[in-house]
Parts: structure tokens; sequence; C-alpha cells
């Protein structure tokens, strides 16, 4: 690509901010909780892939950030992609020009960690459409509509694209100022909650998972995306009071045909497992984005409810800005997990310790699919063209017959494919939660106890965490609890100990239980008698008093720990007292600060 080119903001679109103004003519609040923007990225003779077009025309892009969209925009491969091809990718953002909005904050704080926004990244989700056109001077219509969303709802947005692109390209660009319109009257995305997003006639119903869910947001059980006819009352306005429309009900906004995705390797889940667990270098091969970038996004998955906290790029190609940064042999390869499709990484990541070639068929041949080997080493020949995983790993554990023999057994009956993922997706579950069930025991055990801590001294600190004392809580409170699969368990701490998975957890855990300290040290405070506290006080010391309390009244509402309404006004009244017993001359000092 050459330079990317852009139109104006208020090019063709009617509800963008003038340049010369700083007032917008609609509000975009409820849209930017949901979507960043929309891309049309369009190939052009001279300069190559080019941004047409940003919807809504105020939201402003780096150039790099143009750049990426545009190249990943695109399949990278020899495969045609002609007709409709639906793919998703992640890109970083340009340092400090994106910050997290107040409704992103507040959904990071109830949502599950695997499904909280990362203030770095942007999701994009991709509608490609390739046919020939004898009237274009290339002979071909090559255009992409690109959601872009700091939100890892894969589901949702690969539907709502689903539903907006047709309509794109079939109708021009009023049909995404419509869309636009719909998805800015939404509700902010609000987790625990079930919602219904009206988009161009259909609607869209899913639940947004919390972290007070019964699986940690996991959806087990989920079943298919179901669409019927059904009556719906809307508060939106846009389809009247009650209206007969199409409702699309998505079990979850985020997960994938888990069970699709590895048909072809099933009977290494549990390798995957462990190479995901412990964030080791991993490519993912497909002659198809869509393919590459779903089996990525199952891979991410595969530790739920553990966050996967190195990098993974769903789709990435020799284009992209990090492409030197991911693939030079200088080093070793970096705790990532790629999917491409241009046969070029064949030879460029050859050297990478971990590589799943996945051959694309028809879904229905699945049995002839789950036949690819496990390839000890990486024969560069045979990666051009054979299927299967290539790795030197020896697994720390034992597989778990059972379960793999359950799912042979479903693709021999033609099992539903949704039946297969909640089998996979529950035994996945289960077995993660054996793996961080002692941990988080282990991490209860370092917490003060309650009669240590003090209305008027800072928050006590939590106890460092030992690795061998961890291993010695084992014997007695380890995975074998909780799970018949043996082997060296030890060995696979020790390896996640060193991963970024690790200190990710690790990470979120001493922040909640720091926050958990500074909430019990202030419902301690609210309680206190601070009018008996202040005598025989000096003055700063019952003043540093009083400005530590407005301090923490003060706080944005969403600030952490979140202050339960009753603790604030019992503060309150605290820092009525404190203020109180001052001299005459403090108090107006105060009240003027």
């Amino acid at each position: 690509m050459a330079s990317s080119k852009s139109v104006p903001p208020n090019s063709g679109c009617n509800f963008s901010r003038d340049e010369n103004h700083s007032s917008a003519i609609l509000p975009w609040d409820r849209f930017s909780s949901w979507i960043h923007c929309i891309c049309v990225v369009t190939f052009d003779l001279e300069l190559g892939q080019a941004m047409e077009v940003i919807y809504p025309g105020h939201v402003k892009l780096s150039e790099q950030e143009k750049t990426n969209i545009c190249y990943l925009a695109f399949p990278d491969s020899n495969s045609g992609c002609m007709g409709d091809t639906q793919f998703h990718m992640r890109i970083r953002q340009a340092p400090g020009r994106h910050p997290l909005r107040s409704e992103h904050r507040t959904y990071n704080q109830k949502c599950p960690a695997y499904l909280q926004i990362q203030s770095g990244y942007f999701y994009g989700y991709v509608y490609f459409r390739q046919v020939k056109d004898k009237t274009i001077p290339r002979g071909y219509f090559q255009k992409s509509v690109v959601i872009i969303s700091r939100l890892p709802f894969v589901s949702l947005f690969t539907k709502v694209s689903g539903l907006l692109s047709p309509e794109y390209f079939n109708s021009g660009e009023a049909s995404i100022e419509v869309a636009c319109s719909e998805i800015d009257r939404w509700p902010s995305p609000a987790p625990g909650e079930t919602v219904s997003l009206p988009l161009l006639g259909m609607v869209i119903q899913t639940h947004i998972p919390s972290n007070n869910s019964k699986t940690n947001g996991h959806s087990p059980s989920a079943t298919t995306p179901t669409t019927e006819d059904v009556s719906i009352s809307t508060s939106s306005g846009l389809l009247g009071p009650t209206s007969s429309v199409s409702v699309t009900v998505l079990p979850t906004p985020h997960e994938v045909n888990l069970f699709s995705c590895f048909s072809g390797v099933v009977s290494h889940i549990h390798l995957l497992w462990e190479l995901v667990l412990t964030a080791e270098p991993l490519v993912v091969m497909a002659s198809l984005p869509t393919t590459c970038s779903d089996i990525v996004q199952a891979l991410v998955s595969v530790i739920t409810p553990l966050m996967y906290c190195a990098d993974f790029r769903p789709y990435f190609t020799i284009h992209d800005s990090e492409f030197k940064e991911y693939t030079t042999r200088a080093h070793a390869p970096p705790p990532v997990i790629l999917g491409v499709t241009n046969p070029f990484f064949a030879k460029t990541l050859h050297h990478w310790p971990h590589i799943i070639r996945i051959c694309d068929m028809p879904k229905n041949n699945s049995i002839a699919a789950h036949k690819h080997k496990l390839k000890k080493g990486t024969n560069i020949k045979m990666l051009d063209s054979k299927p299967g995983v290539y790795t030197q790993y020896q697994p720390f554990l034992q597989k778990d017959k059972a379960i793999l023999k359950k799912l042979m057994k479903g693709m021999e009956n033609k099992r539903p494919d949704e039946v297969q993922s909640a089998l996979l997706r529950r035994h996945l579950l289960e077995l993660t939660q054996s793996f961080i069930i002692p941990l988080e025991r282990y991490m209860a055990s370092l917490m003060p106890l309650h009669k240590n801590i003090s209305p008027y001294k800072a928050p006590p600190t939590i106890r460092p965490f030992n690795p061998d004392d961890f291993f010695a809580t084992l014997s007695t409170a380890g995975p074998q609890l909780t799970t018949g699969i043996k082997g060296d368990w030890v060995g696979l701490y020790k390896r996640f100990f060193r991963s970024p998975n690790f200190s990710g957890w690790f990470n979120a855990r001493y922040r909640e239980v720091t926050q958990k300290l500074q909430l019990l040290q202030l419902e301690a405070l609210s309680d206190a008698d601070l009018k008996l506290w202040v005598r025989g006080k000096q003055e700063v010391e019952v003043v540093d008093m009083v400005l530590r309390i407005r301090q923490r009244l003060q706080a944005p509402p969403d600030a952490e720990p979140v202050l339960a309404d009753s603790t604030r006004e019992r503060l309150e009244m605290r820092l009525s007292d404190l203020v109180t017993s001052l001299p005459e001359d403090l108090r107006t000092v105060l009240k003027a600060s």
C-alpha cells in the first residue's frame, strides 16, 4: 500500500463533526461505548489498499493505525477468497491517543477478566467482498467494511458486520449512516445484563457475562445462535412500541465455535491447553483468514476463566507494523499467538517452536480432519502442505482419554458442533479451574488477619508469594482433589510462573486484595469514634486525617475500590466530626481549600 487516503469528515456523512466546530450534530457516547469507528477500505489501482471513509467523521486514527487496518482488511493469501469473507483482527493502538472512556472502566470492573477491554488494542471485524467487475481496470471489485471496537465480542460483531456490510454494498453509505444512528441508541454494554440491540430491521439479543456469573461469564452449555420472528417491545423508538421483527439470539457475545475450530487437532487439545497456559510462542497457519482468526480466538479461550495475558493476533500479515518484531531470528520468538495465511510465513516462521498447520476443508469432513498428526520438530517441506501440530514440547500432564473418546464418538454419530463445543468447553473450564483453585487458596492465605486492620493506620499489605510455600500446599490442596488427570503438576506450575499469564493473574489478584484491604480499612474508619480519637491528637494529625478522608470522598464514582453508598455516608459524618473538632480558623481554611 502507498499512503492511505481518507474522506473529509462531512463527505457523504451528514452526522459527522464539522472540522471547524467543536460540537457534534449527534451525541456519540452510546455508539462509542460499543464501536470506535467503522472504516471502508478499498483497493485502489494506484495506491493499493486505501481508507475510503471513516464513520463517524470526527473519529481520528493515527497513520500507523490506518495503515494496519488497510493491510489487514484484505486476505493475504493465494486462496482467492472470491465472494464474501468474514474474519477479525487485533491491532495495537497508537500510544496515548485513545484513553478508556468512563463507561469502559465501569464495564471492566464488572466483567470477567478475559473479557476486559485492553487499553492498548483495537479489534477489527472485517467483511471483505471480492467479485468480478469488468468496469474496473483490474477486473475485480475489492472492498472491505471494518468495524473497529475495543470489545472482544467476536460473535456479536461478526453478526453485526454480516448485517451491515451487505447493506452497504447494496445500498451505499446511507445504510451505514442508518446503522450508526441505531447503534447510538443501544444501551451501554453492562455485564450481567441481557441486551436487545436493534439493527437494520433485526434485533440481536445476547447476554453480557459478568464476573459474578456461576461460571465466571463462561457458557459451557451455550447453544447455537437462533433466529426467529417474535413480537418485541423496544424503547428506542426505531421499531415502534411493539413490532414483529426477526430476533437473533446469541448465547454469548464473544464465543466462537470451539469444536469446529479444533476438530482437526482435538486429540492434541491437552497439549494446546498447556502451550496457551504457559504462553508459548504459537503460530496458526491456514489458507483462509476466517479459519486462522477463529482458531487463534479459540486458543485464547481454552484457559478460561484465566485471562490470556500475552499478545495474540487472530490475523497477521507481512505488512503488519510488528512484522519484524515478531519474525526476527535475532532472538527467541516472543510469547504471542499469530494467525497467518500467506505461504511466505512457512519459511519465515519455521524456526518457531510450535506451529499448527490447518487444512481448510468442508465441515462435514470433520472425521478426516481429525487425522491431523503431531509432528516432532518442524520439517519445512512438510509445513508447506501437510496439516498437523509441529512441536518438540513434552506435555507435563497426561491426556484425558475419556473426553477424547466422547468427542470421537460424537464425530462418528454426527453430533452437532454446538453440543461437541459444550462438552469440550466444560472439560477445559474444569481443567483450568483445577489448575487455578490451589493458587487462589494459597493467595487467600497471604491475606492479613482482619484484626490487623486499623481505622487509623494505612491498610496492611499482603504477604509475598513464595513458590516453595505454594508447592508445599499441593499435597493436601492440589489439583488432584478436583481432576483425575495425572502428571507433573509441579513442573507445569513452574513453567506457568515464568509466563505473562501468571504475572497478569497475580497482579490482578494482588490489586483485588489490596483494594479489598483498602475497603475494609475505610469501612472500619467509617464506623470509628473519631470524636474520641481526636482527644490528645495534634492539629496536624487531625488535618491530615481530614484531607485523607476528603480525598477519598472526592474521587470519581468509579475510582477503585468502589465505596458503598452507606460507607460513603458514614465517612461524610466522620469528616464532619473531625472538622467540627478543629479551631474555627482551621475550619475556615479547610472549607476554602
